[in-house]
């Protein structure tokens, strides 16, 4: 982490860009009497001894980033693999976005990457040629050399380095790109360059960083949202051995964005001292309005107004007159309940106020919003923060708020100490920011053979705009464009409508967002449709999607958001969803694979994160209603992948994901409280529970890259009730699919 750090002092030359720019500097000098390291980009430099350093400014949860957008570097740079060494980034705006989340580290920084690779090489290139006083276009990089194939000369590049520094840096234009099929490590299977750490046990997470002389807190929270402390008696928890003192949190101001909950914190030499502490705490809290949140009622009104008329935000054709009209009509509600992240590692984070100036070293997904979260709470700039991104045990979107990370540093400045703050697994589920509950209400008119002439989507949640606006009360064009307005059936009437509702807990972004219900609702009624005409599955979708085309999506008052990219560049294309669901069939053996009572396969297909996802998930039912999964089976079109072992492990881990939140997570409210508080009552998939063997299926393609960690989770849940019905008869409308009584 030192080394991190004094990187990150360096001098370059660049100021904030968008995801994806490319910024080169200038050559740094450091401290007198030490070698310079050449770094003529912010994500590239080599050092006189060859060793090229790449600057990984992503967080490292289990994807393997820290060692993919590497390797497109490497690959540029024709660098030796050997010779490479990747440091992580601090949080800074100079390299663009660090927001590891949405699936979209490949896709926005891939070029960027390739283009950093690509001017350092061309630089050396130009180096030898000097050296050599040969033409340019005769020099080439080779593995860590530059090779002048004429003469038999090459020299490496260390040596390189000192000539290099001197040119000016080449622009867009003057380098250029490598052929597909001189690519060396971009397509190929590579280890991360964590595993060696992770089987010694020497990687360091959140949960694993200290400093010096720093004290542990515990901390008691509003138990619900918006509630105010009214009073607390600390007197036992100070005679507790090891408690050192207590202090306040203030309670945040609203909207909560990722403000600090509020509470009494107990700090102590041990983080044990710490939480025997806290439980001597008295505390009276006032609970506000959010005091009568029951989730049981919740539901009912979520579900009510999804039955009610909502705003229009897709509109193609006339649904009404096309229902009006019809003979064969089909409805169906369906539900999903608030889900918590649950990472392995809970969040956790070390903070230091010194001098007016933050230092924190923090299991991040974003240290660039701990900088701004941090600086808001403390008063001072963005840039008196200085974040240290750790390993990330699990993340899943958690931990790109940062709530966290602000009551650790609050509190040191409160001591004046570093304190550390790691979430139990209770404070974990309790005082999460909850991927939203959802009500759906779908209706389709069908002509003769069960296709939909019109179709009609209402969906009603509490909205992740919330979080930034406390009287948010509708969907955000983001929730809207994940697998909803989108739909990409040929259906000649479409209607799409959002219900509003209000917040009663922290909603936020979870892996798949708002993709889990739509998929969760449109697949299943999919699935409704193909049985009420007796049509097969696999065939019913392939029929639904309609001829090959790329569907022009055009929302009512609002904007397609696409994961931000262009529809030009990435169309919603029905001939790639097509393909995946033909591969994935093929590759389950869906044709030879009938239903037998209690045994059978199920079918979704979903486009998220501009990736195009099939998946068959084969499921047992026995005579007590227990379901086990012996194998899943899922196929992706996500244009380039860079390591296809890191998507494969991505897509096996998102049918695991998957089927945790579709067979048993729950997060239930009463009182406004909380009821769920560790595994026992929020459990997760264990070994018996889980998938037993996952294949996953990679289309080859050179289509622009799309997301891998998210695209996997939609389509598991309807394909698990895909299945259970084709096996039982029993029709799952409502999450997790425990609460459904099988047999």
């Amino acid at each position: 982490m030192n080394r991190i750090e004094r990187v990150s002092r360096r001098g370059f030359l660049g100021t904030a860009f968008g995801a994806g720019a490319l910024v080169l500097g200038v050559q740094i000098n450091e401290a007198e009497g030490a070698t310079p390291a050449w770094m003529p980009s912010v994500y590239l430099g080599i050092e006189p001894n060859g060793t090229a350093v790449i600057v990984a400014h992503r967080s490292e949860m289990g994807t393997g980033i820290r060692t993919v957008l590497p390797m497109v570097v490497a690959d540029e740079l024709e660098a030796d693999w050997k010779k490479v060494r990747i440091e992580q980034a601090i949080g800074d705006v100079k390299y663009g976005s660090q927001n590891t989340d949405g699936s979209c580290s490949i896709r926005d920084f891939y070029d960027a990457m390739r283009a950093a690779g690509a001017t350092v090489r061309l630089m050396l290139e130009q180096s030898a040629a000097k050296k050599w006083n040969v033409p340019v276009s005769e020099c080439k990089g080779q593995n860590h050399f530059v090779v002048h194939a004429k003469s038999g000369k090459k020299a490496g590049y260390g040596e390189l380095v000192k000539v290099a520094s001197t040119l000016p840096v080449p622009k867009k234009g003057e380098w250029t790109l490598k052929p597909e099929s001189e690519f060396r490590y971009i397509g190929k299977e590579m280890p991360t360059m964590e595993q060696g750490d992770h089987t010694r046990g020497a990687g360091k997470f959140g949960i694993d960083a200290k400093m010096p002389g720093m004290l542990y807190a515990s901390i008691e929270r509003p138990p619900v949202l918006g509630a105010k402390l009214k009073s607390f008696d600390d007197a036992a928890a100070k005679q507790v051995k090891g408690v050192v003192r207590t202090a306040t949190i203030d309670a945040f101001k609203p909207p909560h964005n990722f403000q600090a909950l509020g509470g009494v914190a107990v700090l102590a030499d041990s983080t044990w001292a710490a939480a025997q502490g806290r439980k001597k705490l008295k505390v009276e809290w006032d609970l506000g309005p959010n005091g009568s949140f029951d989730s049981a009622k919740d539901k009912a009104e979520i579900m009510a107004k999804a039955m009610q008329p909502g705003k229009v935000v897709r509109n193609i054709g006339d649904v009404d007159k096309a229902f009006g009209a019809a003979t064969n009509l089909h409805e169906a509600s369906y539900y999903i309940p608030l889900l918590s992240h649950a990472p392995m590692e809970p969040p956790a984070a070390v903070a230091e106020w010194k001098d007016g100036k933050v230092v924190t070293y923090a299991a991040t997904q974003n240290p660039q919003a701990v900088q701004e979260a941090v600086a808001s709470a403390m008063g001072i700039k963005k840039e008196d923060v200085t974040c240290h991104v750790t390993l990330l045990g699990g993340g899943f979107g958690r931990k790109s708020k940062p709530d966290y990370v602000c009551e650790a540093a609050m509190l040191s400045k409160t001591v004046g100490k570093p304190v550390k703050v790691v979430f139990s697994r209770e404070d974990d589920i309790k005082f999460d920011f909850y991927h939203a509950n959802a009500g759906m209400y779908m209706k389709a008119a069908l002509d003769e053979k069960g296709r939909p002439t019109a179709w009609l989507h209402r969906s009603v949640f509490p909205s992740i705009g919330s979080t930034f606006d406390a009287t948010a009360e509708y969907g955000q064009e983001f929730e809207m464009g994940m697998g909803w307005v989108d739909l990409p059936y040929a259906i000649a009437n479409h209607r799409a409508e959002n219900g509003p509702h209000k917040n009663h807990v922290r909603i936020g972004w979870m892996r798949a967002v708002a993709h889990i219900y739509h998929a969760f609702a449109i697949h299943s009624f999919v699935d409704e449709l193909a049985a009420k005409a007796g049509r097969d599955r696999v065939e019913y979708i392939l029929d639904l999607l309609g001829p090959d085309r790329k569907v022009p999506i055009e929302p009512v008052g609002m904007k397609y958001w696409n994961n931000d990219q262009g529809q030009d560049t990435y169309p919603v294309d029905t001939a790639r969803l097509k393909r995946v669901v033909e591969l994935v069939a093929e590759k389950s053996g869906w044709a030879n694979k009938k239903p037998q009572k209690g045994r059978a396969l199920g079918i979704a297909a979903h486009r998220s994160f501009l990736s195009y996802v099939a998946a068959v998930v084969e499921v047992v039912v026995d005579d007590r209603g227990r379901v086990t999964i012996p194998r899943v089976d899922i196929a992706i079109d996500a244009g380039r992948i860079i390591n296809p072992e890191r998507a494969k492990s991505q897509l096996e881990g998102a049918a695991v994901f998957g089927t945790s939140l579709a067979m048993m997570g729950e997060i239930t409210a009463a009182d406004g409280k909380i009821v769920q508080s560790n595994f026992n009552n929020y459990p997760v998939a264990r070994m018996s529970e889980a998938p037993l063997v996952t294949h996953v299926h990679l289309v080859p393609s050179n289509a622009l890259p799309a997301g891998i960690g998210e695209p996997g989770v939609p389509p598991i849940a309807p394909a698990i009730t895909s299945a259970i019905f084709a096996a039982t008869g029993k029709r799952v409308r409502e999450l997790p699919i425990r609460k459904t009584k099988l047999v």
